[in-house]
């Protein structure tokens, strides 16, 4: 059946959009897929803070104090900041310490704590792969560059689909690829088949991805979104976010609790405390001296953080003893099982217990949204991720190709789909784009820069080349 005039024109505006959206996506495209599946196999079989270091269980590891102690001659004018607790009983427990040259790790045997490694922390080929991943290791620049080929990665998802519709055929048709005639009919439908069926995977990734950018996400959702200060018990608060005073601004903490102010510790609780042993209370540690690590541990244990989770040491006058276990930072499987303690270290008292019930509807939906982002609920989420980043690599190429062979011969020019004029569904089209741009800012900006582009500036380029 033959196309009218109207529809012809109106498929050849969503073409040309389609063309020009892929023309800065698909290099980030490549990029995200490539880096997102090294990141899925590194933390799967290597894991990111060296914590696959296997050792022999014995029948009792070590107090947690003298394991840091071993760890702090690794760097003797370190501040001791981290504990991550190992993972199961035959792995290696991880400190973090603070010294002039950066943050380090120090791989401690649990059992005899003996010094495994040392290394800068955030220096292996995860980390060199999540900073491409994140900013293309340009920093803000960078960040901006991947939101906007994320918003347009969503016009691309739009338009696609509506190249796609079965206009002349059943759906079942147009679900199954045809492989014969070769060709660009064949890449075409390849294209086309398996673009619909990863659309929706695809348009979840890149609402996640989003939700972690510096303008739609930080600005517009997440600040919204995030655990509110007034949930907690009349504390005092301290200047810095958890995102801050936790991981120094790197995304490793819950996203409904980065934007959120820590709790700070009182100066003047802790005047109770004297020589008395040191008991653990649901409520926090009471009736001792002022919390060490090892009490801190023990608590963190008796109220339920089992295997691995993270104790932050207080940082200045007013820092608090952080307990947390969450599927961000690999800690657990199950982002629904999300949980970070403050506990005051002058008293001891907890001051705030923050479970994933506890945030807010859009919270909750991103703590289970970034584990399936990340692939962190078990290899089965490494799997699902690792086909659809092939997937996305096999349009991004197909898409290359289609353009190759339907571009003019020995022509090296971008030959985009032609220019549709009288198309009476313009207003329509032009709304649906205003609004996508409205609601993605780096991508309305971007698309006013194209139409700037293609209404003004390529025809005299055209011209001048004719001329």
């Amino acid at each position: 059946m033959t196309q009218s005039p109207a529809r012809a024109a109106f498929y050849r505006a969503v073409w040309r959009w389609h063309f020009y959206a892929g023309l800065y996506v698909i290099p980030f495209f490549i990029m995200l897929a490539t880096t997102g599946m090294a990141m899925l196999w590194i933390a799967w079989l290597d894991g990111r803070d060296g914590e696959r270091h296997m050792v022999t269980p014995q029948a009792q590891p070590l107090a947690l104090s003298e394991q840091a102690e071993s760890a702090q001659k690794a760097f003797p004018n370190g501040a001791l900041a981290q504990y991550i607790a190992p993972r199961s009983d035959d792995l290696a427990a991880i400190f973090r310490l603070n010294t002039d040259s950066g943050p380090m790790m120090a791989v401690i045997d649990p059992y005899n704590a003996e010094i495994l490694e040392v290394f800068p922390r955030r220096s292996g080929w995860y980390d060199l792969m999540d900073n491409l991943h994140g900013s293309l290791l340009l920093g803000l620049t960078g960040d901006r560059m991947i939101e906007i080929a994320a918003s347009l990665g969503i016009l691309l998802l739009v338009t696609g689909l509506y190249l796609w519709w079965p206009r002349d055929t059943s759906l079942l048709r147009a679900l199954t690829p045809r492989v014969t005639g070769g060709g660009r009919g064949l890449w075409k439908s390849l294209h086309s088949v398996i673009g619909i069926y990863i659309s929706l995977f695809l348009l979840f990734f890149l609402i996640s991805g989003l939700a972690w950018a510096g303008v739609w996400g930080e600005k517009m959702i997440q600040a919204w979104s995030s655990f509110p200060v007034g949930k907690y018990d009349a504390i005092p608060l301290s200047d810095t976010t958890h995102a801050e005073a936790l991981n120094g601004g790197r995304k490793e903490v819950p996203w409904a609790l980065e934007q959120t102010p820590m709790p700070a510790s009182d100066a003047h609780a802790g005047h109770s405390h004297g020589s008395a042993p040191a008991t653990a209370t649901p409520s926090g540690i009471t009736a001792g001296p002022l919390p060490n690590l090892d009490q801190i541990d023990a608590f963190a244990r008796d109220i339920g953080f089992s295997g691995r989770y993270q104790l932050n040491l207080p940082q200045g006058d007013t820092g608090v003893w952080t307990l947390s276990r969450n599927s961000m930072s690999t800690d657990s499987l199950d982002p629904t099982s999300d949980r970070i303690t403050h506990i005051d270290r002058y008293s001891g008292a907890v001051l705030a217990d923050i479970r994933y019930g506890d945030y807010s509807l859009l919270g909750k939906a991103m703590a289970v949204g970034i584990a399936l982002h990340m692939g962190t609920l078990g290899l089965w989420s490494v799997l699902a991720n690792t086909l659809i980043c092939l997937s996305v690599l096999f349009l991004c190429l197909s898409g290359i190709i289609l353009w190759w062979k339907r571009r003019p011969t020995a022509s090296w020019q971008l030959s985009p789909p032609p220019l549709p004029r009288n198309m009476p569904h313009w207003p329509a089209a032009t709304g649906i784009v205003l609004l996508l741009g409205l609601a993605f800012p780096m991508a309305g900006i971007t698309i006013a820069l194209v139409l700037i582009w293609d209404a003004l500036l390529r025809p005299r380029l055209l011209r001048r080349t004719l001329a």
